[in-house]
């Protein structure tokens, strides 16, 4: 009753590979880019129309996909409440945490905002994972652990 039932089957036929191939390659992206607006717009309670589609979306092949959910992943946490972040999110929070660095950075720059909504006893299991972010693909990366250095400040 929210939004008319063909424009929400419409947005979630974006991730649809069928579609990039013929429609438009960066689709996904825009799905992905859009996504804490239509969670949003449904609310938490209609979390489970959007599930599938952004578990699909955080596992497609194209990492600016990834990233984009990665940047935005603290937003849609707000949104859908400490239950259903410990139960969705988290899963795929940790997945991004071990993806490419252009990834792993949307999760660091917002980690304190992600974390200061998990319970304390789930957030202190993150404090053990702190050090695999020193790790990068590129040695020379240095823009990536001077935000580590600014962000752990936070935490």
């Amino acid at each position: 009753d929210i939004i008319p039932q063909p424009l929400l089957d419409q947005y979630l036929s974006m991730t649809d590979p069928a579609r990039a191939q013929t429609v438009d390659t960066e689709i996904a992206k825009h799905c992905a880019y859009s996504l804490p607006g239509v969670a949003l717009t449904l609310g938490r309670q209609n979390w489970h129309c959007l599930k599938d589609t952004y578990e699909t979306l955080a596992s497609d092949v194209q990492w600016k996909v990834r990233r984009t959910l990665a940047f935005s992943i603290h937003e849609l946490a707000v949104i859908l409440g400490d239950q259903l972040t410990a139960a969705d999110l988290v899963p795929i929070f940790n997945g991004f945490l071990k993806d490419l660095d252009e990834v792993r950075i949307g999760v660091l720059k917002h980690l304190y905002d992600f974390l200061k909504l998990l319970h304390a006893d789930k957030r202190r299991e993150y404090l053990y994972q702190l050090q695999e972010f020193v790790v990068t693909d590129n040695s020379r990366n240095w823009r990536f652990r001077y935000e580590l250095a600014e962000y752990v400040i936070l935490l």
